[in-house]
C-alpha cells in the first residue's frame, strides 16, 4: 500500500471517529429543546390570600456547578452558583417552611452520600434557616410544618434543626425516604422526624390534574410533579400584594429548563431522576403555564435568579 493511500485511510478513520465523537457529544450535551406544548387557555385560578400573608427567602449556602451540568446545551464555561434556599411562608393560620436548604450539620450529613458524589460536589455553607429565624426572634410556635418539594440531601438537611416540627410529604416521597437507597440516605438518617402524609383531593389546577389547597383559600396550592423523585411536588403561592410564585423544586435546576424546555443532560438525568419521561411531561406543563402567565415568578430550587425576586427575612 502506498504512503498516500495509507495516509488517506488513516485520515478517513480519524474523520469518522471525530464525527462519531461529535455526534455523541451532541446527543449527550447538545441543545435539544423539548417540543412546544399545546397552549394553555384556562384562567389563573382564583385565590383569596389573607392580609398578613408573606413569603421570604432564607439562603443557606450554595454549590458550584456549570450550565452544562444544569441543562442540555449549557456551556461548561458558564459557571452557576446553585442556590440552597429555604422559603418561609407566613400565613395567619400557620406558617410553612418550604424545604430547609443546608442545616447546621451539613458537613456530617454529606458524608452519608456516595464517595463519587462527594468528589464532584463543592459547596459553601451559609447560615442555616433555623439560625436565621432565631436571630430574628421568630416564634417557632408559629411554624405549622415543613413542606418538602422532595427529599434529597440539600432540601432536607435542616430538618433536624426544627425538632418536633412535622414534615409534610406525599406517600410516594415517604416511601422514597424509607426504602430508596443513597439518594435519600440523609433524610433516612433523621430517626426522630415526624412525617405526615398528605394527598391530592382537589381538582385541576392549571395544567395539573390534581391539587392540594393547604388552607382552602388558594394561597398555597401543591400539585404532584413526580419524576425527579417519586413524590416531588410544585408549590404555587398567591400573595395579597398580587405576586404569584411557582416553587418548582428540582423539576429543573435552572430557569432555562422551563423557558427553553431543556431537560438535564443525559448523565445527570440517569443519576438523579427516577422517571425522566414524567419530568419531561411536567417541564412541558410548566412551560405552557409560563407562556400563558409571564407575570408568574418561577423559582427553581437552585436558581438564584428566581429567589432574587423574593424578599429576605
Amino acid at each position: 500500500m502506498s504512503h498516500t493511500r495509507r495516509l488517506l485511510r488513516v485520515t478517513i478513520i480519524v474523520a469518522v471517529f471525530l464525527a462519531a465523537s461529535f455526534g455523541a457529544f451532541l446527543v449527550l450535551f447538545g441543545r435539544s429543546p423539548l417540543p412546544q406544548p399545546p397552549p394553555l387557555t384556562e384562567p389563573m385560578p382564583f385565590a383569596a390570600p389573607p392580609l398578613g400573608m408573606a413569603v421570604f427567602q432564607l439562603p443557606t449556602g450554595m454549590t458550584h456547578r456549570s450550565a452544562a451540568f444544569a441543562y442540555q446545551g449549557g456551556s461548561f464555561f458558564d459557571k452557576r452558583d446553585f442556590a440552597m434556599t429555604a422559603v418561609l411562608v407566613k400565613h395567619p393560620r400557620g406558617d410553612l417552611l418550604i424545604d430547609t436548604g443546608f442545616g447546621r450539620d451539613i458537613d456530617a450529613q454529606l458524608r452519608l452520600m456516595p464517595a463519587a458524589f462527594r468528589a464532584i460536589t463543592s459547596y459553601e455553607r451559609g447560615t442555616s434557616a433555623a439560625d436565621q429565624l432565631d436571630a430574628k426572634g421568630y416564634d417557632r410556635h408559629a411554624l405549622r410544618s415543613i413542606v418538602l418539594t422532595h427529599a434529597h440531601w440539600d432540601h432536607v438537611s435542616g430538618v433536624p434543626d426544627f425538632p418536633g416540627t412535622r414534615v409534610w410529604v406525599t406517600p410516594e416521597e415517604h416511601h422514597f425516604i424509607v426504602d430508596d437507597g443513597a439518594l435519600s440516605a440523609v433524610a433516612r438518617s433523621f430517626t426522630s422526624t415526624q412525617y405526615e402524609e398528605y394527598g391530592f383531593e382537589g381538582g385541576r389546577y392549571l395544567a395539573f390534574s390534581r391539587s392540594h389547597d393547604v388552607y382552602g383559600d388558594g394561597s398555597i396550592v401543591i400539585v404532584p410533579a413526580p419524576g425527579h423523585t417519586p413524590g416531588s411536588v410544585i408549590i404555587f403561592l398567591a400573595l395579597p400584594t398580587g405576586e404569584r410564585y411557582a416553587l418548582v423544586g428540582d423539576l429543573v435546576w435552572q430557569l432555562e429548563g422551563i423557558t427553553e424546555r431543556l431537560e438535564r443532560p443525559w448523565l445527570t438525568r440517569w443519576l438523579t431522576e427516577t422517571d425522566p419521561s414524567a419530568v419531561r411531561e411536567n417541564i412541558l406543563r410548566m412551560s405552557a403555564i409560563a407562556a400563558r402567565f409571564p407575570e408568574l415568578i418561577i423559582v427553581p430550587a437552585h436558581d438564584a435568579r428566581g429567589f432574587a425576586q423574593m424578599p429576605r427575612l
